[in-house]
């Protein structure tokens, strides 16, 4: 079996950790580069003091020279160093699956743009439980419709630096997309003081960040008499990284396209 050889960003941050681990223990994944940030205090070790499976791969801070080898880089940094590498990547040929959330729209339409030289997964989430939540949402605003109100709440770690999450912003969208609207013209994002009753067929984000969650997602659709409550909760990192080593196999040859988790798991349709 052909493995696939990924270069893994960010590789000294917890979620780089878990990604070079479950690329070094999937079978049809080979990994061959690590990067780091210039300055870093990692650059020049070895990737085996991060994850066993890795040793031998020193980790680097060019991108350039860490996608020679590679087939896909696997990308859940901070949006500018994202940015930096899908240039790369455009420039070298490689795929790139992007995990990264908080992109302002210049940094997506740039994006958008690169995947019509590469392939490219983008994703909020690539827990499969996520993927699934999603359509269980996009399923019940459709059922429940206008008359349910819709609240997004989610809960992750004191470092996580946007807010909502992505995940959240994703869910937000598919409950209005369900009802024929958008997150940008009914979202509602701060309450605060004397705020007045709530406006019909808004959507309201709130988020809490403390300690080390990993992820915690709900959406609330609430009637008069009930409510709904779809939740997912994420015990560990190593959920997204499985996600994403599936799609990279997954996007390794594709033809050049922006893709997502629909795609890679046949959800698409």
């Amino acid at each position: 079996m052909t493995q696939i050889r990924l270069a893994i960003a960010g590789a000294g941050g917890r979620m780089g950790r878990a990604l070079l681990e479950a690329g070094c223990l999937d079978p049809g994944t080979k990994v061959v580069a690590a990067l780091e940030v210039p300055g870093s205090p990692l650059a020049g070790r070895d990737a085996g003091e991060l994850a066993a499976g890795a040793k031998g791969v020193a980790i680097g801070t060019e991108p350039a020279a860490a996608l020679a080898p590679a087939d896909v880089l696997i990308d859940f940094t901070r949006p500018a160093g994202t940015m930096g590498h899908v240039a790369a990547c455009r420039a070298a040929g490689k795929a790139l699956v992007i995990g990264t959330t908080g992109f302002d729209p210049e940094q997506l339409a740039a994006i958008r743009e690169a995947a019509g030289a590469v392939p490219i997964v983008l994703a909020p989430n690539f827990a499969v439980g996520v993927l699934v939540m999603l359509k269980l949402v996009d399923l019940a605003s459709r059922a429940l419709g206008p008359a349910y109100d819709v609240e997004v709440f989610e809960l992750h770690h004191k470092l996580k630096v946007d807010a909502p999450s992505g995940t959240a912003l994703k869910l937000g969208e598919v409950a209005a997309a369900a009802r024929g609207t958008t997150v940008a013209k009914d979202g509602v994002f701060a309450r605060h003081g004397v705020t007045g009753e709530r406006q019909a067929g808004t959507l309201g984000f709130s988020v809490a960040r403390g300690g080390d969650v990993i992820g915690d997602h709900t959406v609330y659709f609430l009637g008069t008499g009930e409510r709904l409550e779809i939740t997912h909760r994420s015990a560990s990192r190593a959920t997204y990284a499985q996600g994403a080593i599936r799609a990279a196999r997954w996007v390794a040859g594709r033809p050049p396209g922006l893709y997502d988790m629909d795609d890679v798991l046949g959800l698409r349709g």
